[in-house]
């Protein structure tokens, strides 16, 4: 339960004083009741009888050809009743939002002639118990040759590097550009103008969402030759699509049962376990259940991208930002996944809550090989937002300036065109300045202190 302060209504006087039935109140979540009685049902709480067990042998290597995949040792391992390879995934290619028109399909379902990144699946195993999975697993021989594996962003877009992709790039395509991009005004003039030009680069590194529950599923085969997946998915309808495609069954053979996430925040959201558990209870006509051990869970599922950002502002001696441009390279591992997606949001979301008459935006997706990036909690954003911020910071400070002036003379007001060309409306941005500076105590200039968001700004 979270008390939450009521709404001042003397900031936000066009909001009527009583009408909010949870702000201000104290709400219980409507799952609590269960997760601490324990009554929760998990996937895992679903108990058929004969169930199977899959576990996957993974890649060694960072980046290989695959020159023999011996399964013959997996295949004598007492339980085991099945050994997969790719050439028994009916549609082995994919990508996972070809469901809204992002393509080419570019990661197997299991790997073919070669493995992109460390912990790649090859061959899944399906035994009596996990134990017996797991000994089979270990057993799979696998003949690699070395090829060079690029591990930075930069590195992979460097005119000489490996092309590691099928697709020909290394980085991914937006309309034929290199990039996801952002024109407005005149970048070159507006840094000519300024008093100041001030460049930073921001780093983060991968982020592991780390469940306490890990991904998995159990598939049931029914009786008039249905496949019921319960799962752990955040993406009930993907993960349905997806596994239909993948498996070439009509949608409607395919039953998704979702519901409780054992903690999820956008890691669960790819189609990783459903395909080919649906393919082994479809082989042996039993149930089977894929899940990640813990360290497959921090090795393999995808975690948020690693982003560097460049960052070049045009400044004028009273705080005024005349140019912003913003160079940022996203590690989207090696397969795509929802990193393409990721990077047109960031594209979007710069240059930030500021309104500036120049911008230059150049984002790049790019594929190196590491564990494939993808969702996680605001994904495109959250990052990109630590990098603008902690620029703002750093201009106030060169400049001998209030953060939080300096962020008010900026800030985007209501009429103002952002660089992607649309109208800003009920921006509310420096009244929450205000009020930010009121509960802490801090002082503002009197020109600042009567600023508005409604008010049109002078030009």
């Amino acid at each position: 339960m979270v008390r939450v302060n009521p709404i001042d209504h003397d900031y936000f006087p066009h909001e009527r004083r009583g009408s909010f039935s949870v702000i201000g109140s104290t709400v219980q979540r409507p799952d609590a009741h269960g997760h601490v009685t324990g009554r929760t049902r998990f996937f895992e709480d679903t108990a058929p009888r004969a169930l199977l067990h899959l576990k996957v042998h993974r890649s060694t290597r960072h980046h290989a050809l695959i020159d023999r995949v011996d399964i013959a040792a997996a295949r004598q391992v007492p339980g085991v009743v099945a050994v997969l390879t790719h050439e028994d995934v009916p549609n082995n290619w994919y990508t996972v939002l070809r469901l809204i028109g992002i393509e080419p399909n570019d990661e197997p379902v299991l790997a073919e002639d070669r493995v992109l990144y460390r912990g790649e699946p090859i061959v899944a195993v399906v035994a009596e118990t996990e134990e017996a999975a797991w000994e089979g697993a270990g057993r799979v021989v696998v003949d690699y040759t070395d090829l060079p594996a690029v591990l930075d962003v930069e590195e992979a877009l460097a005119p000489d590097a490996p092309v590691i992709k099928q697709s020909g790039t290394n980085y991914f395509v937006y309309e034929g550009h290199h990039c996801r991009r952002v024109r407005f005004g005149d970048i070159q003039a507006g840094l000519a103008a300024a008093d100041h030009v001030f460049s930073w680069t921001y780093g983060s590194a991968p982020i592991e969402h780390a469940p306490t529950e890990t991904t998995g599923c159990i598939v049931v085969p029914q009786g008039d030759g249905r496949l019921r997946i319960h799962s752990n998915t955040q993406a009930a309808f993907f993960t349905l699509d997806n596994t239909a495609l993948i498996i070439d069954r009509p949608f409607a053979d395919l039953q998704v049962v979702g519901g409780t996430v054992g903690g999820g925040f956008g890691g669960k959201v790819d189609v990783m376990v459903e395909p080919l558990a649906c393919i082994a209870a479809s082989v042996t006509n039993r149930p089977v259940q894929y899940s990640y051990s813990r360290e497959e869970e921090m090795q393999v599922s995808s975690s948020r991208a690693a982003e560097r950002i460049v960052i070049t502002d045009g400044v004028l001696d009273d705080g005024s930002i005349v140019a912003r441009k913003i160079v940022l390279y996203v590690d989207a591992g090696a397969y795509s996944r929802h990193s393409p997606y990721g990077t047109t949001k960031a594209a979007a979301h710069f240059p930030g809550p500021y309104t500036i008459p120049n911008v230059h935006i150049d984002c790049y997706c790019v594929y190196t090989n590491r564990t494939p990036s993808s969702a996680m909690r605001g994904f495109g954003v959250t990052i990109g937002d630590f990098a603008l911020e902690s620029q703002m910071d750093q201009i106030a400070r060169e400049l001998e300036m209030d953060p939080l002036e300096l962020r008010l003379k900026n800030a985007y007001r209501d009429g103002d065109v952002k660089a992607h060309r649309k109208v800003a409306s009920g921006t509310g941005l420096i009244e929450v300045i205000q009020r930010a500076a009121d509960l802490v105590g801090h002082e503002l200039a009197p020109e600042y202190r009567r600023l508005s968001s409604t008010t049109p700004r002078e030009h």
